[in-house]
């Protein structure tokens, strides 16, 4: 009776796998992963810094408060939408990846400088499943816009403030530079689910977007009292999706 041996078996075993792992790669095209080594972090051409040395890292979403009041709802950091946009060759602007927001606040009004919390604005995209940042941005600006669809930017006032009274809110728009985006990721690719057709919303990337500005430190330290014992956060913060935020 013929026996192969063990030994034998890998042997024979090894351009079969080979081939089925071909095959495999050939006929199942993987989505862009962020490169494992770490890279620096750079400028980014319209201001702010392009932080690249945390891409892959799987330290959110939600960033740790640094001041009491950050996880209030008054005033509040809305998300209202998200993503790429290509107007295609027959209208005028380039591919982007634009953050849509909103500021809120309770029964008393807020007035902010315009722009907005200027080179004091963050955004990060988180891949799911521990994947970690596929993209991450400081230091970005704003742009006031009307809320509509497409947005448009919004008339400032002469005096450079702008007051937001209870009941309404104050849309800004973000865009998120390609340079910010981690290698092997594109503005595209940062925005899918994994698997693509889910219907999970904890298989898809969860955004972060914080900004901070005096007038929000100034805001929650009058509500809060000359009593307070804490610090009052200066930042707000608003992420697309998290387990309890309760419990976190």
């Amino acid at each position: 009776m013929f026996r192969v041996s063990l030994r034998s078996w890998s042997v024979l075993a090894l351009p079969v796998v080979g081939v089925l792992l071909l095959a495999y790669c050939e006929g199942t095209p993987e989505p862009p992963v962020a490169s494992a080594e770490r890279v620096r972090d750079s400028a980014l051409p319209g201001g702010g810094t392009a932080t690249l040395s945390k891409c892959g890292l799987d330290d959110g979403p939600r960033p740790a408060p640094r001041g009491e009041g950050e996880r209030g709802t008054d005033p509040q950091l809305v998300l209202t939408g998200w993503g790429y946009f290509d107007p295609g060759p027959k209208e005028k602007g380039e591919p982007s990846f634009t953050v849509h927001a909103a500021i809120r606040t309770g029964d008393r009004p807020l007035v902010l400088s315009a722009p907005p919390a200027a080179h004091r604005i963050t955004v990060d995209v988180f891949g799911p499943h521990g994947e970690g940042r596929r993209a991450s941005a400081r230091g970005l600006t704003a742009t006031v816009v009307d809320g509509g669809y497409p947005s448009r930017p919004a008339r400032i006032p002469e005096t450079g403030s702008l007051r937001i009274d209870p009941g309404e809110e104050l849309y800004l728009d973000i865009p998120l530079p390609a340079g910010a985006v981690c290698p092997g990721q594109s503005l595209v690719s940062i925005n899918r689910c994994s698997p693509e057709q889910t219907n999970d919303a904890f298989d898809c990337p969860v955004l972060t977007l914080t900004l901070a500005d005096p007038a929000i430190s100034a805001y929650r330290a009058e509500a809060a009292g000359a009593g307070s014992a804490g610090e009052p956060s200066d930042r707000l913060v608003a992420v697309s999706l998290e387990p309890n935020t309760s419990e976190v």
